[in-house]
């Protein structure tokens, strides 16, 4: 809290998701218009992790930016990954991230759920965490019309996700999935710790500083799309796994 606030971000969590639901119809047309629909999605949902520090309020702006964004894509064998494991699975689990970013996922989540009969769990912080969505901010995107929406259960503010403190429902849920989608650098810092990951992860972010750069080989400013399966891993001494 601050000052006794629970959420001191929930005025700037709701305007960052006006703004983007408003930008919507010209998202879906991006998607709609291009040769490769989901490879677009998926470009746009990575690029929205980027909108947190971006500042950007005039909507040609948003869309000039959004447009350089997409000039650099994720590899195309990296994509072939992601859309071979979609073409296998039933149930997705996604780990959303930050408010105005939820917009973006959810047009991938139509836009993968357009391509194949998939059922979508999207994740959220059971209490206000800077300016991650949870239940209410799900709610008013538009999320609960396109996919399941769960808390994590986390009891107190984390910017990521612990799977020991998740609720038993999602540690259930996660064990059956055949994939989690990870948005956002707080719940990858948090998943690469992890010590066992029996379910295939693919972490969506953008490369925003030096140690991701390094880490993932990607430049600072331009998209990330890695997958991650593995029995044993501790933190970042080991690099993601490629494509195979």
């Amino acid at each position: 809290t601050a000052f006794g606030n629970p959420d001191p971000f929930r005025e700037w969590k709701d305007r960052e998701n006006k703004k983007y639901l408003e930008l919507y119809p010209w998202l879906k047309g991006l998607v709609v218009a291009s040769e490769d629909s989901l490879f677009t999605a998926v470009n746009l949902a990575i690029m929205g992790n980027s909108i947190d520090p971006m500042g950007l309020q005039n909507p040609q702006d948003l869309e000039q930016a959004i447009e350089g964004l997409l000039a650099y894509p994720v590899p195309k064998e990296r994509f072939a990954d992601l859309k071979d494991r979609l073409e296998q699975s039933s149930l997705v689990i996604y780990l959303g991230d930050n408010c105005g970013e939820i917009v973006f996922d959810k047009l991938l989540i139509e836009t993968m759920k357009a391509h194949y009969e998939l059922e979508v769990v999207f994740v959220v912080r059971s209490m206000p965490t800077l300016n991650d969505a949870t239940p209410r901010e799900a709610a008013l995107s538009g999320m609960d019309n396109v996919a399941t929406v769960i808390e994590n259960g986390i009891d107190g503010p984390l910017p990521g996700i612990i799977l020991s403190r998740c609720s038993a429902q999602l540690r259930s849920l996660w064990s059956s999935a055949d994939l989690v989608i990870s948005k956002g650098g707080g719940n990858f810092d948090n998943l690469d710790e992890e010590e066992s990951l029996t379910v295939p992860v693919y972490y969506m972010l953008m490369s925003k500083c030096i140690p991701y750069q390094d880490y993932f080989k990607v430049p600072v400013n331009y998209p990330i799309l890695s997958r991650y399966s593995s029995t044993s891993r501790s933190g970042c001494r080991t690099p993601p796994s490629e494509p195979k």
